[in-house]
């Protein structure tokens, strides 16, 4: 070995140093060029999950849209009644949808557009079928629901329609549409559909667009409203229905003449605040309303369309309303009550002896059963305005009076607080003055 030469170990030491610096300056290139793609891939796992986080919040909020009824206020007596489940497993609500026996969806089709659900009921006989048929298609392309109450307890021959099998069909022998609403559209359940359509059957809708009609009803806020009757129609009981050719909707009507006047001053049904019983039109909100004011045993409805403005959420001169734009023909076809068998038309039954035969007036003996209960009707109202001392009309004169009052006080209060506060401002400012000048 020569003095003054590094060895071969140091040599090989110095290189594998070398090779080693190389590698990391390679390495710390190699890192340099890897951090744009991390943060890319970064970047795109916060958008990823900033996306996801933001389709369930609006999921949760489509539920509780379609859900508002705040189930967790149970009353002590029923949770009472439920201690026996566990809390998690309960389902308080359900819906009209039908589920088949072959899949985990609904038989909706895919790719229909589920944010706007809407429900249509209607009482049906076999003798409205053809008007069933052509008022039903007109609602279906709209992504309705369909039931059917069946009060002739002819069901089976609707089978031959071709959406038949769509619809809930519901029977009993000659119920009405009040009686069918009661027992089946009860709130928890029908509180996935956004507008609740409770028709008649005899209703002709060749100049009506249920997807039109519903973009006019939510543009100026109308929770109850129903379709202007066309001038044509029979049975015209109240003018406010009757279709206004300039008008796309409207609130009031105005009579000058008659025992019934109609101004701008006025405020009670008919002349505004008010939809006929044919064919009114329900918000999910005002369903819940109109739900409970139905009564029970009184099935006919006679007197509940000049309270359904207490359901409107609100005013009810504002909030009730008639579209003229999408108007309907009130046929006026009476078939219910009509479906009971000749034989078990006997003697027993009210009716008149005409040369030793007897008949029965079914239309006369519904009237007379529909005018009873109105009054009754109209005595429970009262009955019930009486005893709850807590209610206060909304839509009555000193009611009014009262909220305006208090609208005034609460202005005069908050305009004598701000003057207190000015003059204290003052008395503070010149406070400071004679501080300064003393």
């Amino acid at each position: 070995m020569i003095h003054g030469l590094p060895s071969m170990k140091s040599i090989k030491s110095l290189k594998s140093l070398v090779k080693r610096k190389t590698n990391a300056q390679e390495v710390s290139k190699s890192g340099w060029k890897m951090k744009p793609f991390l943060a890319l891939m970064c970047t795109a796992l916060l958008i990823f999950w900033y996306k996801t986080t933001n389709i369930q919040f609006e999921q949760t909020e489509i539920e509780e849209t379609d859900y508002p009824f705040d189930m967790a206020k149970e009353s002590e007596a029923v949770n009472d009644k439920l201690k026996g489940l566990p809390r998690g497993i309960i389902q308080s609500r359900s819906d009209l949808e039908l589920k088949p026996l072959w899949s985990r969806g609904s038989l909706r089709s895919k790719g229909v557009e589920m944010t706007n659900r809407n429900l249509l009921a209607i009482p049906v006989g076999l003798k409205q079928k053809g008007n069933v048929d052509a008022l039903v298609k007109k609602f279906l392309p709209a992504n309705f629901t369909i039931v059917l109450f069946h009060y002739d307890g002819n069901m089976d021959k609707w089978w031959d329609l071709e959406w038949s099998s769509k619809a809930i069909h519901i029977v009993a022998q000659n119920q009405t549409k009040w009686w069918f609403a009661k027992r089946f559209l009860h709130p928890d359940v029908v509180s996935i559909y956004d507008y609740i359509f409770l028709w008649d059957e005899d209703l002709g809708v060749e100049n009506f667009n249920p997807e039109r009609y519903l973009k006019i009803v939510k543009s100026v806020g109308l929770e109850i409203s129903q379709p202007a009757l066309d001038h044509n129609s029979t049975e015209i009981h109240h003018k406010i229905t009757l279709r206004s050719k300039t008008k796309k909707f409207h609130r009031r009507v105005y009579i000058n003449r008659g025992h019934k006047r109609c101004s701008n001053t006025s405020s009670d049904p008919p002349c505004t605040g008010f939809v006929e019983g044919m064919a009114p039109v329900f918000s999910k909100a005002a369903w819940l309303c109109t739900w409970n004011l139905i009564q029970n045993d009184l099935v006919h409805g006679w007197g509940m369309d000049m309270k359904l403005g207490y359901c409107a959420q609100g005013d009810r001169t504002k909030n009730v309303g008639i579209v003229d734009s999408e108007y309907i023909l009130h046929q006026g076809i009476q078939t219910l009550g009509e479906s009971v068998p000749e034989k078990k038309k006997t003697a027993r039954d009210v009716g008149t002896r005409r040369q030793g035969h007897t008949t029965f007036d079914s239309r006369t003996e519904i009237r007379r059963q529909s005018t009873w209960e109105l009054q009754t009707f109209k005595e429970r109202w009262s009955k019930a305005v009486e005893e709850d001392i807590k209610w206060i009309d909304p839509s009555s004169s000193s009611s009014m009076t009262k909220r305006k009052s208090n609208g005034n006080n609460r202005r005069l209060r908050r305009g004598s607080s701000s003057s207190h506060r000015v003059k204290h401002k003052r008395s503070q400012e010149t406070s400071r003055t004679t501080t300064t000048h003393k």
